[in-house]
């Protein structure tokens, strides 16, 4: 097996134990880490990229994004929240030791995220089931 591909294998693995953490944990972010499991194993063996595509866990966090460029609002806010909320911790834990510069760079992120979120990715409605 060649070192690049060995690579993305672990790379993928490792992405993928996070995002299973992350479905767990709510502060730890799954979409990403699906994102990156995703293209590691794109990049390291199809038989993988295929399994994990067909995954509940791939169809319910990835699925929608992926095929239509967008993401329901209940998987927007999935990820708005626990980022907003590992952001606000660190921004209050800098701005009590009086570290302003990094404040400032830590809010431009937040905020550019919010947007990005908000207005960059379609919302996807679902659609009720008759």
């Amino acid at each position: 097996m060649k070192l690049k591909r060995l690579i993305f294998l672990i790379f993928g693995f490792l992405s993928l134990g996070l995002g299973c953490v992350g479905v767990v944990i709510p502060i730890l972010p799954t979409v990403p880490f699906f994102l990156v499991t995703v293209f590691c194993f794109a990049n390291s063996s199809q038989k993988l990229h295929d399994w994990f595509v067909s995954t509940r866990l791939y169809k319910k966090h990835l699925e929608s994004f992926v095929k239509k460029k967008g993401m329901t609002v209940q998987t927007k806010l999935g990820i708005i929240i626990p980022v907003t909320l590992v952001m606000g911790v660190g921004f209050f834990m800098m701005m009590r030791a009086n570290v302003l510069a990094p404040s400032i760079i830590l809010a431009i992120v937040w905020v550019c995220h919010i947007i990005y979120f908000v207005f960059g990715v379609k919302t996807i409605h679902r659609k009720s089931r008759a």
